[in-house]
């Protein structure tokens, strides 16, 4: 690139003519001075127009394992470090971080450098973020780092896609507990039919998708009653594959920039896991946008998406009757009297109950989801541990009558249990 001649320079301007450039270049002046002095590299400014939040994702990860390094802090008197709760397995506690807003880091490796600088006005005071590289080269290198680091971080946790009021928020969310497949509760048919799709995606980068001809893309609808393994099948192929995966929560706060940024981002990361939870809540007025994210060329390759809904009445017929949107919706129905039988042994309740009360059990929760199953089966184990006996037909028929309350929305209201507060 051939190098610019400029107009306006600040050393040669007093505050008094230029007050507010002067005091912004005055700054980043300064900043060029200490890394010319630390790196012996003469840097340049760019922009980044794109929004690429992967790259400060991907900083406080690499200032954990001294990949990147603090060359120096902006202002005194502004915060140099943050506060945050993290879950890791079992490791879980307030940690202390480096701040990444008011600092400058170097990557030595890739001669770029990262700054989050403060600005101070009279009518709002906000932060911008700088990059600084040798030059084109380096800072492409560098970028193409980036995305694989990216990768690599998504691996073993879900990234998580909130819409808010404020955008779109993300959080990484640790795989504290592995589910296995086998711990899936499906009928064994439709669990091999959406396991070998899932398998043969990601199967040498798709090879299977480039030797007959098929759009590298992919789409499943999962939908039926809540509590019937929808979540832990999500979780599994978290677990048992090698690819990021990521989740993304609609809400009534999605819009077409949200849409329009998550697909923007998981497009960089392909391939990989896109999961929609609750698709049938996205927003009327966002509707169409999400439509033609799905059928665009480029944003889907590479991508394995997938929906869930407990409401399919409510899901758009445009989702499901267009190729290339979602390509196969299955049911996850509540479980069958085998499927039943095999969750209560394979959580071990013979350990205080004989066999005939367990296959009692099974017949007699005939509507009752994975959830709900779990419910009895905890009840089951306290009223075991304390009392050394259980009682299962009052057990069923309490959590039978609680169904039918939540079903038809009849609680009881008396003193003692009214929902709110009395004025």
């Amino acid at each position: 690139m051939k190098e610019s001649s400029f107009i306006i320079r600040m050393l040669e301007n007093t505050r008094e003519i230029l007050p507010n450039y002067h005091d912004y270049g005055y700054v980043l002046d300064k900043i060029l001075q200490v890394m010319q002095e630390k790196t012996e590299c003469s840097l340049k400014f760019y922009l980044d127009s794109e929004g690429q939040e992967e790259i400060w994702t991907v900083l406080q990860e690499d200032i954990d394992v001294s990949r990147a390094q603090l060359v120096a802090n902006i202002f005194d008197y502004i915060e140099t470090g943050t506060i945050t709760y993290e879950q890791n397995g079992d490791q879980q506690g307030f940690v202390i971080k480096p701040s990444l807003n008011n600092a400058v880091y170097y990557y030595p490796d890739h001669q770029v450098a990262l700054i989050k600088l403060p600005i101070f006005q009279n009518h709002a005071d906000y932060e911008r973020e700088f990059i600084l590289a040798e030059n084109d080269q380096a800072l492409l290198v560098f970028l193409a780092y980036v995305y694989e680091r990216q990768k690599e971080i998504m691996k073993g946790c879900v990234t998580v896609f909130t819409d808010t009021e404020d955008g779109v928020e993300r959080t990484k969310e640790w795989i504290t507990q592995q589910v296995s497949r086998e711990d899936v509760l499906l009928e064994e048919e439709l669990k091999n039919e959406i396991y070998r799709s899932i398998d043969e995606f990601f199967n040498e980068s798709g090879e299977f998708y480039k030797t007959y001809n098929i759009p590298y893309k992919r789409g499943i609808l999962l939908y039926g009653p809540p509590g019937n393994g929808k979540t832990t099948l999500v979780k599994s192929i978290a677990g048992s594959i090698d690819a990021p995966i990521a989740y993304w929560q609609i809400t009534e706060y999605t819009s077409s920039y949200s849409i329009q940024e998550v697909f923007s981002i998981v497009a960089k990361m392909a391939p990989m896991v896109l999961v929609i939870e609750d698709i049938d809540s996205m927003p009327e007025s966002a509707r169409s946008v999400f439509l033609n994210a799905l059928d665009g060329a480029t944003s889907k390759e590479g991508l394995f998406l997938i929906g869930t809904t407990n409401y399919p009445e409510r899901i758009d017929p445009a989702l499901i009757n267009r190729a290339g949107r979602f390509d196969r919706a299955y049911e996850i129905k509540t479980p069958s009297l085998a499927l039943r039988e095999k969750y209560l042994f394979g959580k071990k309740i013979d350990r205080f109950l004989r066999k005939e009360d367990i296959l009692y059990l099974a017949r007699q929760t005939e509507s009752f989801s994975v959830a709900q199953l779990n419910e009895l089966y905890t009840s089951a184990a306290l009223q075991w541990h304390y009392e050394q006996s259980v009682d299962l037909y009052t057990l069923i028929q309490n959590l039978k009558a609680a169904n039918e309350k939540a079903r038809t929305r009849e609680w009881e209201t008396d003193e003692y249990s009214s929902m709110g507060f009395e004025m």
